[in-house]
């Protein structure tokens, strides 16, 4: 099973960075410093709604086949409509887990992005909720 621990977005500050507007090349080397002419802030270019936006933090691997692996950090908007094959922080029976939604006529089910999961069939049994749709997923290398 893979988890989530919760924390909510700041956006008190500014967080605005040096940014290569003109694209990096993963080929040869390019003079990158000559072209550091913009900023960018992360809080605008990845916190849409504030007052609905959350951090959380990945612990496990069932969502390994869709990048999201163990320490990420996952940004999550819990404006956005749940959909069929959104990415969704869910709580369920007391715990907040990531998969990927699979909406059908009379059940949803929780997909694991890895073969050594097997599906979750939420039924009227569980305490659930889908509790908001992943955005963005911060790694570090």
């Amino acid at each position: 099973m893979i988890s989530v621990d919760i924390f909510k977005a700041d956006e008190g500050k500014e967080y605005k960075l040096p940014i290569v507007d003109a694209g990096i090349s993963a080929g040869f080397p390019s003079p990158a410093d000559d072209h550091l002419e913009h900023s960018i802030d992360l809080n605008r270019e990845f916190i849409k709604n504030k007052d609905a936006t959350f951090f959380g933090r990945v612990k496990g691997d069932s969502m390994k086949n869709a990048g999201i692996h163990d320490g990420d950090l996952l940004i999550i908007d819990k404006s956005i409509e749940p959909i069929n094959g959104k990415i969704a922080v869910c709580f369920i029976d007391g715990e907040f887990i990531v998969k990927r939604l699979k909406i059908e006529k009379d059940v949803i089910w929780l997909m694991a992005e890895n073969e050594n999961y097997k599906p979750i069939k939420v039924t009227g049994d569980n305490d659930f909720i889908i509790w908001g749709i992943v955005t963005s997923v911060v790694k570090n290398m």
